[in-house]
């Protein structure tokens, strides 16, 4: 079946285990981040073989689909209200930022005689989810006195939202912060997380600071990147996952579409280059289940044009005489690509 995603589970493996090193080396421990692929069972083994202490996703129904698996849940995404009874039964961890929040939480742990675990969220510059550095003794006391809830950590989000990297500096906060509330109010603090695949890069060297002991990475394993920059991974893959997609239409056309030029599907009034005649191709893919303008043609010579709900258009002029009707395309992916792929029904996933 057509459109698919390929994973190589040795790739898989490989950028697993070269980022589990290289933090181990550093005294850190990895969760992985398992929401990129829908939480997919197989693929979160072949990360807790290579290595991760934990499995960590945005959505309480991953990982009710990953309970079955012998390690620790983490939830990342602060938990909705209407979820509390879920994430004390399927999370052993949650990540909080609102007081209410956690007093319901609290509840929903006295109910099912389970003491839950919870990292408190600080919001050092990214403007997303975290208390302000500066309430840090208005809102300990308050989450300190739920007898069933246990602070087992502090951490941080940076690049998600606000595209602020992490540094020495911002990441010395959050130290300062770990080394404040253990201090003052008798914790130990058994997690203090930097951040996610943005931090990677302060891996190489002695730029993190001493006291952060946990990164939350998706991105840098199943692309082998750090999202700071940009920047490979020595020795990681990109092409662990690969998207092929199916030829439907192969013609010479115009690069100019002819008539008034109105609205596409998507609302957006379109803007063409013209070029003369050109072979153009479609593959059976579109908006509906991926971000194309987040693809990448394996091969070199193709120029993707652009995409309605179910096709994809590409330029194969450099390349025509090389593909027919029913070839298949092969394409790497940026984060965002991969994330909507395993989220599309339409898209089948295996696993090599």
């Amino acid at each position: 079946m057509y459109p698919r995603v390929v994973i190589n589970k040795t790739k898989l493996k490989e950028n697993t285990e070269i980022i589990v090193n290289k933090a181990k080396a550093k005294d850190i421990h990895i969760f992985v981040v398992t929401k990129v692929h829908s939480a997919d069972i197989n693929l979160a083994r072949i990360c807790l073989e290579a290595g991760v202490s934990a499995v960590a996703d945005s959505r309480i129904q991953n990982l009710i689909k990953l309970k079955e698996l012998p390690c620790e849940k983490i939830l990342l995404r602060l938990p909705m209200l209407s979820e509390v009874e879920d994430v004390v039964k399927f999370a052993d961890i949650s990540f909080n930022s609102e007081l209410e929040t956690i007093e319901a939480l609290n509840q929903a742990a006295m109910n099912q005689g389970i003491k839950h675990r919870i990292v408190v969220m600080f919001d050092l510059g990214d403007l997303r989810e975290g208390f302000l550095p500066e309430d840090v003794d208005q809102v300990m006391p308050l989450i300190l006195k739920n007898e069933w809830i246990k602070v087992e950590g502090i951490g941080v989000n940076l690049t998600c939202y606000g595209g602020v990297i992490p540094t020495p500096d911002n990441l010395s906060e959050l130290t300062a912060l770990a080394n404040h509330i253990e201090k003052t109010y008798n914790l130990t603090l058994n997690i203090v997380s930097g951040g996610n695949s943005s931090s990677l890069y302060l891996l190489d060297g002695d730029s993190l600071p001493n006291r952060i002991n946990n990164l939350r990475i998706g991105e840098g394993i199943v692309l082998g990147r750090e999202a700071a920059y940009g920047e490979q991974i020595p020795g990681t893959h990109d092409d662990a996952f690969i998207l092929e997609a199916q030829i439907v239409e192969y013609k010479f056309k115009n690069s100019v579409p002819r008539g008034l030029i109105g609205m596409d599907a998507f609302g957006n009034k379109p803007i063409f280059e013209d070029q003369g005649m050109i072979q153009r191709g479609i593959v059976a893919i579109g908006r509906q289940d991926v971000d194309h303008t987040n693809l990448i043609p394996v091969d070199e010579r193709l120029k993707i044009l652009g995409a309605s709900s179910d096709h994809m258009i590409l330029d194969f002029t450099l390349a025509k005489s090389d593909y027919k009707v029913g070839d298949i395309l092969s394409f790497k992916m940026e984060y965002g690509a991969m994330l909507k792929l395993f989220t599309s029904e339409y898209v089948e996933k295996v696993i090599l």
